[in-house]
């Protein structure tokens, strides 16, 4: 038979039999099949890995998502096809399936009475070949099926009943026809025959839920305890499955084992599949065990809690099932499964069982966990309520805080659930991710709102040193609004009113130090995420004052150790290389090399507080320059070649020291200035060079008798020279000693000169160096505040560290209290009097600033406020127009006229409102100028 014949022969069978239940559906009890997502391993719910090259990326886009993995499970042992392939393959079975599955009314009866009249010995045929073709090869027993099949397509239907009694015997039970079977078990057809898979007619009659059929099987001394070939299914198992409480409870009586298969699948696992509680009561109350005895195997009770099924939980704990087993390579238990689908009713019933809510999975889960990824707010809340730990972590060090972020679902409410049960907002996994991480990367803004109103820390890094803040800049900007107008409510009005001298302002810093060490982490963020304009926040920059006060004294201490070290460093050089004063020398020499010693040990100090960021830093690179230096003038005896190291070293010193006093705010500028301009002419003196060099060498062929360029190297620095404008134009042409030998290509060269380098270059050159001063003049105040942050942060970053803890804790202790500005919980705020002219704890500029931000929040509170009201007058005053309308057919005028009464009423004072806000605004103005 061809291929398409056999798929189309396979499509009307089923259609076939599905119109054969519908027909018999007065015999069996249909139960729909529950299809659950599912995976045969048992990992349901898993969180994707954050692969190790995206936490150091700030470029990376990519959201961590939590993801349910689908799974497929079926709540019967074989499907239709696969036991349409299995009898199809038996001798006259694809004829026997084609002809019985159309087999109805009068030709059903006609065939069945010719074929009841037939002699019954007539009946061993079938057995007799198939005996046959069991000790054949496979070569001849497909010749053999070819021909027995080519036999039954000729043949009538009662000599297909006849010849081929085992076949349709077990097409009939499949087919649920209970006439056929009835009539080949009267005629000894074999009640134990098999189809090619080991099935039995009881197996199929099972499997299509038919008790007739059933019934008429056990009569005829079929045994219920039968299993296929491959060991998976007995007929209970089959009719379990089905769900048809008829067909099991026959099998029960009929002392089928109901434990069979125990150790993989019983029957009742397929009934608790089916969801059919009759059938699970039934097989429970005759002694069917809830518990499987294989390690890490599903029990039904695993099943009942993944489905949902109430009833059927209920029921296995009432019969004793064990709610600890754990299943499959996820190692879950019932608790695991009932919260991963959400399931609040399941959960409540597992955990008053005595369920262990700390239970972990193969990945570290606990049902907490599943239960946020799940977003089912009442699982959460039975969860809870067990007073569960709330911050046990998974394999990846995860809290259910961080699965309850990663879905904006339902989000909010079970992170405000976590919270409210202590949950740590601030954990991070192994990674570095804290939740608000997460929030952001899955660009909730609504949860990350949530999270910085509870405290988040916006500063927090991954392992890779990306900020929390970054993330939400890039991923979430419509957060940063909302995040500065927290700044702008940390300043209040804390007494009297805007105008009184006895006004005051209450600044509170808390905003502006969300967590960790150094109270600075929050101003290095918003510089490294290119959030910098913030630090002109009034709140920022007062923060910034004060924490300066506190913090400048031991930038102090720095100048003056570099001062001292320049001083006994510049006099050990005059006294060795100057004066040649041998005894001054020796005096001398002890303290240079103390301090060198001192200054390299800070320098490995740094180096082991960062290596990386310590890399980066050029004016490190210096102060290694500067302690090598010292280290080689230091050498005895005096060589002609430390001359050189030492007119080096005493350069780099003093170059040190001006870069120590660029580190305070008042000479920060003009340093800065310095630095730029600096790196901007090495740059354009790089883009160019090539232009010089080819003049150098230029001039040193044309001008060899001059003493200047007969050395090329010296050729080179000469010309460099020449573009100041020193150019000796008459030494070079006209000196009688070293006449000129090259008239007139000498003179265009240098005019070239003069034109491309002395007048273009130069020029181009300092209008470059004027656009960048004016350019840093104009910038000077964000830069200011940009470069405290970073001295304050620099500072703190070293006081702080881990390698100081062990220092003598008196000394470390008073040093770090002397550089915080806050001491929370208490004096985390300060309060000013902005028109009290003794105020000076900030300067008056910047009291200003902070007066003038009151002033425009509350100007803008009044406009929304007199806006609102406004809307409600002319509501009001529609409202009183319906009303009259409404009064025209009414007698009470009354009414009427005390509505507009009260509308008039009502806008006077709106008007005196109004009158009274720019009065004051104007006062105001009266007393700020």
């Amino acid at each position: 038979m061809s291929i398409f014949r056999k798929k189309s022969l396979l499509s009307r069978l089923l259609s076939s039999y599905t119109l054969q239940e519908e027909l018999n559906a007065e015999d069996t009890i249909i139960t729909s099949p529950i299809i659950v997502s599912d995976t045969e391993n048992g990992e349901h719910i898993w969180m994707t890995d954050i692969e190790e090259n995206s936490l150091s990326s700030d470029d990376s886009s990519e959201s961590i998502i939590y993801h349910i993995r689908e799974k497929q499970i079926t709540n019967q042992p074989w499907s239709k096809e696969e036991i349409v392939s299995a009898l199809s393959s038996l001798p006259a079975g694809e004829h026997a399936l084609s002809v019985i599955s159309v087999l109805y009314g009068d030709a059903l009866h006609k065939a069945l009475n010719e074929f009841l009249n037939t002699d019954c010995n007539n009946l061993l045929l079938d057995t007799q070949k198939t005996s046959i073709s069991l000790f054949t090869n496979g070569r001849a027993q497909n010749t053999l099926l070819t021909i027995e099949n080519e036999m039954a397509m000729n043949a009538t239907i009662p000599q297909l009943l006849m010849r081929w009694p085992n076949t349709c015997l077990l097409v009939s039970c499949f087919l649920g026809h209970v006439e056929i079977v009835k009539a080949l078990l009267s005629k000894n057809a074999n009640v134990s025959a098999r189809d090619s898979d080991g099935r039995t007619p009881l197996h199929l009659a099972a499997c299509a839920a038919s008790v007739k059929i059933i019934e008429e099987l056990l009569r005829y001394g079929a045994n219920p305890c039968e299993w296929d070939f491959n060991k998976k299914c007995t007929p209970l198992h089959c009719a379990a499955a089905t769900g048809d409480f008829a067909s099991v409870k026959h099998l029960i009586e009929s002392r089928a084992d109901v434990n069979a298969g125990l150790y993989r699948r019983s029957p009742l696992y397929y009934a608790v599949l089916s969801n059919a509680k009759d059938c699970v009561e039934i097989l429970l109350q005759a002694g069917a065990s809830p518990n499987n005895p294989q390690v890490y195997t599903e029990t039904p009770l695993h099943v009942a809690a993944s489905l949902g099924s109430v009833t059927c939980t209920k029921l296995l704990l009432q019969y004793g099932a064990d709610v600890r087993v754990q299943s499959g390579s996820m190692r879950s238990t019932p608790l695991h499964l009932a919260a991963e689908e959400g399931n609040a009713e399941c959960t409540k019933l597992l955990v008053d069982a005595g369920a262990t809510c700390e239970a972990k999975n193969s990945r570290g889960q606990t049902p907490m966990h599943l239960a946020a990824l799940s977003q089912s707010a009442e699982t959460l809340d039975i969860l809870l309520s067990s007073k569960v730990n709330i911050n046990l972590e998974d394999n990846d060090g995860r809290t259910p805080l961080h699965a309850a972020v990663a879905k904006a679902i339902r989000g909010i409410e079970l992170v405000k659930m976590l919270i409210q049960a202590g949950a740590l907002i601030n954990k991070a996994d192994k990674f570095g991710y804290t939740p608000l991480h997460i929030a952001a990367l899955n660009e909730s803004s609504s949860t990350v709102m949530l999270l910085l109103s509870r405290g988040a820390d916006v500063t927090a890094k991954t392992k890779g040193g990306i900020s929390a803040l970054s993330f939400i800049v890039r991923r979430t900007p419509d957060v940063l609004p909302r995040f500065i107008s927290r700044l702008d409510q940390a300043i209040s009005l804390h007494d009297h009113e805007l105008g009184d001298v006895d006004c005051e302002l209450r600044l509170d810093f808390r905003p502006l130090v969300p967590g960790g060490r150094g109270e600075t982490d929050l101003m290095l963020c918003l510089i490294e995420v290119g959030q910098r304009h913030v630090l002109k926040h009034p709140l920022c920059e007062s923060f910034l004052y004060l924490k300066w006060l506190r913090i400048r004294k031991f930038f102090l201490l720095s100048l003056i150790f570099h001062s001292i070290f320049v001083a006994f460093f510049t006099a050990y050089i005059a006294v060795t290389y100057f004066w040649n004063i041998e005894k001054l020398r020796r005096t001398l020499f002890w303290p240079v090399l103390i301090f060198t010693m001192i200054l390299a040990s800070k320098e490995f100090f740094q180096m082991a507080h960062g290596i990386y960021s310590y890399i980066k830093g050029w004016e490190n690179w210096l102060q290694w320059s500067v302690i090598l230096v010292s280290g080689i003038v230091l050498i005895m005896p005096i060589h002609d070649w430390q001359h050189h190291i030492a007119a080096l070293g005493i350069l780099l010193i003093w170059i040190e020291l001006m870069m120590v006093v660029g580190r305070f705010p008042m000479f920060g500028l003009y340093i800065q200035m310095f630095t730029q301009v600096s790196i901007n002419f090495f740059k354009f003196l790089g883009a160019y060079i090539c232009l010089i060099i080819g003049f150098s060498l230029g001039f040193s062929v044309l001008h060899k008798n001059y003493k200047s360029f007969n050395n090329p190297l010296v050729g080179l620095l000469k010309t460099i020279i020449m573009m100041s404008g020193e150019l000796e134009f008459e030494d070079v042409f006209f000196d009688e000693n070293a006449p000129i030998l090259y008239s007139g290509t000498a003179h265009l060269m240098l005019l070239g000169f003069v034109i491309l380098v002395t007048v273009i270059l130069t020029n181009l050159m300092m209008g470059l160096a004027v656009s960048d001063i004016q350019e840093l003049q104009r910038c000077a105040g964000l830069d200011r505040l940009v470069r405290r942050a970073e001295l304050v942060a620099y500072l703190e970053s070293m006081l702080f560290s881990k390698l100081l803890d062990y220092a003598p804790h008196k000394i470390m202790k008073t040093c770090r209290q002397g550089a915080l500005l806050l001491c929370p919980p208490h004096h985390c705020a300060i309060h000013i009097r902005p028109n009290d002219p003794r105020e000076k704890r900030l300067p008056r500029e910047l009291i200003q600033a902070v007066y003038q931000l009151v002033i425009e929040r509350k100007n803008r509170n009044t406009s929304t406020r007199s806006t609102s009201i406004h809307k409600t007058i002319n509501f009001e005053s529609s409202n009183s127009r319906l009303n009259r309308l409404g009064s025209v057919t009414s007698t009470n005028g009354t009414q009427q006229q005390l509505n507009e009464l009260t509308i008039e009423l009502r806008k006077c004072l709106y008007n005196i409102g109004l009158r009274l806000d720019n009065l004051a605004s104007k006062v105001e103005s009266i007393i700020r100028d």
